[in-house]
């Protein structure tokens, strides 16, 4: 089993249905990612943000719908048997979810061991240490627990060992929070470069507004059980909802629009 090459979406959902007991998440859901582009997913609590990637990455079977990753079809048994899609997908949780038993070199080792168990043990050693200073971070930082890093440091670690089967599709999971502007913004030029370096596609959930205007091509908003629009800044902006007005025309919008206007 393989990929396609052609120009098929990275990310196809069709008609998505996601239910926990009487609580319905999603319904009717649709969602299209292109090759190549960082698409920003936003939405406020309950709209199921990670409830879609977990879905998307196969983590979660949902109760109706269609998804297809990269061209195959994500839900089958066959495209979960092959690991054909976790092999060229790289994720990095919220808060990092690194081994806390494991150094940041083992850690990033431990996808490799996984799925190319033949590799000799200073080649899977050697990749690892290429995936930290990829990430940003020095040599120094592959013997060291991940208790021993700063909060921005784990996250850069939590992107080594994303980048560790070198994927097609980066998913990040609120990458920014907890770190401060200065380290948010070093966080988001890392990002946009492995994007243009790598050619990546990055799905990318997040509230921080400054995230959005800096690095995303698309947003994708998330109300009323589905995507409202999925469009360019400056289209979502103008979209007629009240959660997006509030979002993108409140105090917090207001500002991140201003700095993006300075730095133009």
């Amino acid at each position: 089993m393989s990929l396609p090459t052609d120009d098929t979406p990275a990310i196809r959902v069709r008609g998505l249905r996601n239910v926990f007991g009487s609580q319905v998440v999603h319904e009717g859901l649709d969602l299209e990612v292109r090759r190549g582009e960082i698409i920003g997913v936003v939405g406020g609590s309950g709209t199921g943000k990670s409830v879609l990637m977990r879905a998307i990455l196969g983590l979660r079977t949902p109760q109706a719908g269609e998804i297809e990753v990269l061209g195959v079809d994500a839900l089958s048994s066959k495209a979960r048997d092959s690991g054909l899609i976790e092999r060229n997908t790289g994720v990095l949780y919220q808060n990092g979810a690194l081994f806390s038993s494991l150094t940041v070199a083992e850690n990033v080792s431990v996808p490799l061991k996984e799925h190319y168990p033949e590799l000799p043990e200073d080649m899977v050693h050697d990749l690892a240490m290429l995936k930290i200073r990829m990430a940003g971070l020095g040599e120094d930082a592959g013997p060291k627990l991940p208790s021993q890093l700063s909060g921005g440091m784990r996250k850069r670690a939590g992107i080594a060992r994303a980048l560790a089967l070198d994927p097609t599709l980066l998913f990040l999971d609120e990458p920014t929070a907890g770190l401060d502007p200065i380290g948010a913004a070093a966080f988001d030029e890392l990002i946009l470069t492995l994007k243009r370096a790598l050619g990546l596609t990055v799905f990318l959930i997040t509230h921080d507004l400054d995230t959005l205007y800096a690095i995303c091509d698309r947003v994708a908003v998330l109300a009323d059980r589905r995507v409202l629009v999925n469009a360019p800044l400056a289209e979502v902006e103008r979209f007629d909802h009240p959660w997006v007005q509030e979002y993108f025309h409140g105090p917090r919008g207001r500002a991140a629009q201003a700095a993006l206007a300075k730095e133009a």
